[in-house]
Order: C-alpha cells, then structure tokens, then sequence
C-alpha cells in the first residue's frame, strides 16, 4: 500500500528549514529509526547536492535516518533500491525531472513505493509525485523529455498556493494560471496545497495536515475544499 507525505514546502511562516515537519515526519517514519532513506537532491540549483544532502541530514537529525543522497552513488538506482524510504526536496521541479529522467529513476522510484516503500517530498519533491509538473510554479530553466512525472497520486499538485494577488502586482494571480491550466486540460483535477500543510496518502486516501485547508481545482474552477485532518478518497 502506498504511504507518501506530500509537503508544499520546507518552511512555514518564520519557521527554519523543514522545522514544521519534523512532527509529521516523527509520526511518518515512527518505525524508520536507523533506517536508509535515499534523498534525491536534483532540484537544489543553487547549492551543491553535497551541500543539499548535507543541510537535509543536520536538519532531519533528531529523526535518527540514515540519510544519503543518491549521487553518491554512480548508477543513482543502487542507492534507491538499497533505501527503506525515498525522500525528495524542493527547489527547481524541471531540473528536479529533468535529472531524474537523465538518471532513469522514475521507474524504479514508482516500483518501490506502490510497492509500500514510504515517500516524502517537499515542494518540487511533492510535486513530482503527482501526474505531471504542469502545474508547478517554477520557471523552465531545464527542458526535461516530458513533463509526465511519477503519477503515483494521480491528479496535478500546485505547492505554495496562495490565492488571491500581492498588492502592487499585476501580474495573474495563482487561481487564473490554475484556471489556465484547467481550460487546456478540462478533465484534470488539482489539489493546492497552501504554505504549511501536507497530504498524508495511505493507499487510495489522502488526510490533510496542517492549520489549513487543502483545494481541489476541477473544469471551471469549481472548488472542493479539505480542511485539516479531514480524508479524503482521491
């Protein structure tokens, strides 16, 4: 059954770097101490992936993991199929793909976690879970073969969403590129995940963590809303 912790990002408010995770992911990995968790660092642009693996394992500490980076390793498969847990964090989502496409990690990636090999990513790292990156908020600064992306929750994933528009800026607003995107794909559904919240996937359900609602996006905008703790069957 698969088990994956979808994050829309590393931070909340002033919190510092993956700190308001570390209770979901206590809860999460609860039966991982010890345990060898296979980071995917692509996404970091940056930062070298030393540098990102090494800031992922001081941050991640208490939680007692064996943490290496797949880079580490010449063909990155040896490290993912070795992993007891599977982690990827944010940064650039077509960089992100792109490398995982280079690396011919997808595959192997899928197989494990549909398998029950647990999941969590953060920001670009959940949204290479979802179906595809088309709704992601980065530039394409990297021209990955596709955007098709793990599909192991199988609807479009938007981190970070905020709605509405910053003062003074008059560019679109996060729900008129959603809506964007759900005029050329009428048939997807997308769930924004806000600043500090997460999708906890067991199988074919999903439950929202965090202080606020999750939104799901459907043909002409229409909204559902999760609110937190709620489930949901997706």
């Amino acid at each position: 059954m698969k088990n994956m912790l979808l994050m829309s990002g590393s931070k909340y408010k002033n919190t510092e770097y993956l700190a308001h995770t570390i209770k979901w992911l206590k809860d999460f990995l609860a039966d991982h101490k010890g345990k060898k968790v296979a980071f995917l660092p692509y996404a970091g642009v940056s930062r070298s992936y030393d540098e990102y693996e090494q800031t992922v394992q001081e941050k991640l500490a208490e939680l007692e993991l064996e943490i290496i980076s797949v880079h580490r390793a010449k063909k990155h498969t040896d490290i993912i199929e070795q992993a007891d847990v599977i982690a990827i964090g944010g940064g650039n989502t077509f960089c992100l793909l792109n490398q995982m496409y280079e690396n011919q990690v997808l595959a192997c990636i899928r197989e494990k976690v549909e398998n029950g090999t647990p999941y969590f990513g953060w920001s670009a790292g959940a949204n290479v879970a979802g179906l595809s990156i088309m709704t992601t908020n980065d530039m394409p600064i990297t021209y990955p073969p596709s955007f098709n992306a793990l599909n192991l929750f199988p609807h479009q994933i938007n981190p970070h969403f905020i709605s509405g528009k910053i003062q003074g800026h008059n560019g679109e607003s996060r729900e008129e590129r959603l809506k964007e995107f759900l005029i050329v794909n009428p048939t997807s559904l997308v769930y924004a995940l806000p600043e500090g919240t997460a999708l906890h996937i067991q199988g074919n359900q999903a439950r929202v963590l965090g202080e606020t609602a999750v939104l799901q996006f459907s043909q002409d905008m229409q909204l559902k809303t999760f609110e937190p703790n709620s489930t949901f069957t997706y």
